[in-house]
């Protein structure tokens, strides 16, 4: 019995590690692609989408992967800003924005 109660607390203590971090996403659409680019968000143009976080720095690495942009013909471009666990997080140049307007992968409408 006691391991168990041992067991118990350890798997809920590991359970309660971790926060939730909240991507805004705002994209741009390519002219013409709307409803392919912001089909992501509900047909909006700006969505709040929560994802499980460890930490901060892990928040920040998800809201930096979520700036890639493969659809370059449908998005012409994002802003994402974060928070973790109801706090801002901001990028490592100390930008609220992720999402670098010179990426190569922005601005390629047709």
């Amino acid at each position: 019995m006691k391991l168990f109660q041992t067991f118990t607390v350890l798997f809920l203590s590991t359970q309660a590690l971790g926060g939730i971090c909240e991507l805004k996403f705002n994209r741009v659409a390519c002219p013409g692609k709307e409803v392919e680019s912001f089909k992501k968000c509900d047909g909006k143009a700006e969505c709040v989408v929560k994802k499980k976080a460890e930490n901060t720095k892990e928040c920040q690495d998800i809201a930096l992967k979520e700036c890639e942009n493969s659809r370059l013909d449908i998005t012409k471009s994002k802003v994402i800003s974060a928070k973790f666990d109801g706090k801002d997080v901001n990028s490592a140049s100390g930008a609220s924005n992720f999402c670098d307007a010179n990426r190569p992968d922005f601005n390629k409408c047709n």
